[in-house]
């Protein structure tokens, strides 16, 4: 079966389940899906190039990792239980200041490499050197929303040298041509950028027509710092700045207040709930997710990077999100496990413009099948209920992205390749860096 590695194929996957039903997926060879029934096989095994047998699996929608930076899995437990400004300050932006386009390659390797073994086939990444992790990701055959973290602390000269990096990267990735990988503007957070930068990124996604990566009142800190600063909150400086739209995604979101929430979803402003590292680094409340329900904002889930996390898993990020939601606003019933899995696929899919993150006729073959022959999947009396409070990424046994499988019974060719290569990456940027 190597050879189904290779390319995109037309492919029967037979013996699986969705939901509680047995069914069977025809990929047509194009990156669709071809259709759905439950024996397929009669009128489409000949047409099949491969036939995948399932051996009972579920089938879903590939996760979206609506939030990270990905080539940090350098520096995945390098510097944890730490105070946030601390740790950014004194760890993190020291080390930084040495990566390398190679660094952020073979990071962007590794984390998607993660990805695929844990079952996401998409994701949304700010970091640095994005034309290096553009080309990890066309290595890697997952999808990818990138942009350059633009920081320009008030600085007309640095926010200049942001615009030109935010331009040149929309063109690079376009050059790409592989639908894929999009770019999108990355203004950092409020407090890193200046009111001219938020209007400048603003305008240029519009112009461009991609998104906007942004982290939005992850601290109460963020907010009191704002009001003295700017004499207005957070948010209300990215509405003036024209940074709220429906092709926006804002990261953390935990200081939203009620009106803000409302705001968001009159705005189409897509929310990604970061529950792992937002516990890790105790940003002292979680994102308010009844009110953002209650508005009809559509919340997704992101891991945030490997220094905060320390993982990539969207099943681990769906559980956790669920209990920190529950726990924090004492009510069992907020966040159950079918809107949990929801915000890891489908939620996440229309954030990313990667279609609609539904397994039916004709959408995008993006697939993942999570193994039954497990122990967090015995007994299954509900599926959905199994795969957010029982299972993590280690159960994913198959992973099909845009049609083309990358990982089939666990094997994904390549893999020791890239620890190898990250494991170098990694040692060297420490070693560069003079830290241990």
């Amino acid at each position: 079966m190597e050879d189904i590695f290779r390319k995109t194929y037309p492919v029967l996957i037979r013996n699986v389940r969705i939901g509680k039903e047995p069914q069977e997926i025809f990929l047509d060879g194009t990156g669709t899906i071809g259709e759905i029934g439950r024996d397929l096989a009669r009128d489409r095994a000949g047409e099949a190039e491969f036939i995948i047998d399932g051996n009972g699996a579920l089938a879903l929608p590939g996760f979206v990792n609506t939030h990270t930076h990905a080539a940090m899995t350098l520096l995945r437990g390098y510097a944890d239980d730490m105070v946030l400004q601390d740790w950014l300050a004194n760890r993190i932006w020291p080390l930084e200041a040495h990566l390398t386009g190679e660094d952020v390659y073979w990071g962007t390797r590794l984390a998607c490499l993660e990805m695929i073994r844990s079952g996401t086939t998409a994701f949304n990444d700010m970091y640095f050197f994005m034309e290096d992790a553009a080309r990890a990701v066309d290595a890697s055959g997952i999808r990818a929303v990138l942009c350059h973290g633009f920081i320009d602390l008030g600085d007309a000269g640095k926010r200049e040298t942001e615009c030109r990096a935010t331009e040149k990267l929309a063109t690079h990735i376009r050059s790409l041509n592989n639908p894929r990988i999009r770019a999108a503007a990355g203004p950092h957070a409020p407090y890193t950028v200046s009111d001219e930068g938020l209007r400048w990124c603003a305008e240029f996604a519009e112009e461009q027509g991609i998104g906007i990566h942004i982290h939005v009142c992850e601290t109460e800190k963020e907010v009191s710092d704002s009001i003295a600063a700017r004499g207005k909150r957070p948010v209300a400086v990215l509405d003036a700045c024209g940074i709220l739209t429906p092709r926006t995604v804002a990261a953390h979101c935990c200081w939203l207040d009620a009106a803000e929430c409302r705001l968001f979803a009159d705005r189409g402003v897509h929310v990604s709930h970061n529950p792992v590292s937002n516990m890790k680094l105790a940003t002292n409340r979680a994102m308010p997710y009844p009110n953002l329900r209650a508005a009809g904002a559509n919340v997704t889930l992101g891991t945030d990077g490997c220094s905060s996390n320390n993982n990539l898993d969207m099943l681990e990020t769906a559980k956790t999100a669920a209990l920190l939601q529950k726990f924090s606003w004492n009510d069992p019933t907020v966040l159950p496990a079918g809107e949990a899995l929801a915000m890891a696929t489908s939620a996440g899919a229309r954030a990313l413009g990667f279609g609609d993150g539904r397994l039916e006729t004709g959408s995008p073959a993006d697939i993942i099948l999570v193994s039954a022959q497990t122990p967090c999947a015995t007994p299954m009396h509900n599926p959905v209920s199994n795969l957010v409070y029982a299972c993590n990424g280690s159960a994913v046994d198959t992973v099909i992205c845009n049609g083309k499988v990358l990982m089939l019974e666990k094997s994904v060719p390549g893999e020791q390749e890239i620890l190898d290569g990250a494991g170098r990456a990694a040692a060297a940027l420490v070693a560069r860096a003079g830290q241990t």
